[in-house]
């Protein structure tokens, strides 16, 4: 019990601020190959220290909320849509969209393409939600190349942690688990849900696979609803939003995230000499906190950052964030 109370980190601590919104001091769109380009923007400083964050989903898209994390005087901080969704083209919500070029190797691929194309040579590594387990893929194949991590909502990718969210949950939530597995044929309600879900989404029919993505979007919501202020995602109002968002997500789920069970965690070596900061919410049903304290107790730089009033985010999340980051200034 002793090393839990040490671990854990009161929201009330923070200093409770936020960076102004800001708009970025240049943009583009960056060429990957395999007919991608991926929106790229900066924000902050140009002479800052370098930067970059990693969105959740996979399919979130970075959003305006996000530039806010960065001390604009301190950082150069780098965002961009990961391929097939936000302002990336094109977007797997399109007709006849290629998903065998948008793997986790790819994403990786595509972010030291955007560090070559920016002169960068080492940044701070930032992810949240499905960004961690992107973030710690890219900073264990490169690890020369990150200067230090903050990860809020910690995930790994892996079929426990997927099989959490698609079957077992359903003990916490009968009803509306009930309601994400009618909409699949009998058949398949007892097998790899995420697959079944990504078969229907790729559908021809747009009467099935929309109906597909209201139904999982309707489940994404669910999982999350029990942190305190909670209230529905508006983002999932948007049709093409959900599609993306559950075409990707459905995508990398029943393909284990593209990575062999537990690679990350055998990998945790390679991090030893990087330092981070570690961001969980003590009401994140969607991401159990025995994950987060693994890879903490894996990771001897990192800190444990337990957010007693927040879930996946809210609850001094982003001022959590914020302070994070504040801490890493010194390293420039």
């Amino acid at each position: 019990m002793e090393d839990i109370e040490k671990e854990r980190f009161e929201a009330s601590e923070l200093i409770k601020k936020r960076y102004p919104p800001i708009e970025p001091f240049n943009s583009g769109m960056l060429d990957v190959g395999d007919g991608h380009c991926i929106y790229w923007e900066e924000v902050g400083n140009p002479e800052g220290g370098p930067v970059i964050y990693l969105h959740g989903g996979p399919g979130s898209g970075c959003g305006p909320g996000s530039r806010r994390y960065f001390d604009p005087k301190a950082y150069r901080a780098v965002l961009f849509d990961q391929r097939g969704c936000g302002r990336s083209v094109p977007l797997v919500s399109e007709p006849n969209a290629d998903l065998r070029v948008n793997t986790t190797d790819h994403l990786v691929a595509d972010i030291e393409a955007l560090r070559e194309y920016l002169k960068i040579d080492k940044w701070v590594v930032v992810g949240g939600s499905w960004g961690v387990t992107l973030g710690l893929v890219y900073a264990q194949r490169y690890p020369n190349r990150v200067i230090a991590m903050v990860l809020g909502s910690v995930t790994m990718g892996t079929r426990r942690e997927i099989d959490w969210i698609t079957k077992d949950m359903g003990r916490i939530f009968p009803r509306e688990w009930e309601r994400f597995c009618s909409f699949l044929p009998e058949a398949e309600r007892e097998g790899d849900l995420c697959a079944a879900y990504a078969r229907l989404l790729a559908d021809s029919n747009p009467v099935i696979y929309q109906q597909a993505a209201l139904e999982w979007c309707r489940w994404e919501d669910t999982h999350v609803s029990l942190m305190p202020g909670w209230e529905p995602s508006l983002r999932y109002c948007d049709p093409q939003f959900s599609l993306i968002f559950s075409r990707l997500v459905t995508h990398y789920w029943s393909r284990g995230c593209f990575l062999a069970d537990g690679e990350l965690m055998a990998g945790m070596s390679r991090l030893a000499d990087i330092p981070a900061v570690l961001i969980h919410g003590r009401w994140d049903i969607s991401g159990p906190m025995d994950v987060a304290l693994n890879l903490h107790r894996a990771w001897p730089k990192s800190d444990l950052w337990i957010l007693e009033g927040a879930g996946h985010g809210g609850m001094g999340f982003s001022e959590a964030m914020t302070a994070a980051l504040d801490r890493f200034r010194t390293l420039f």
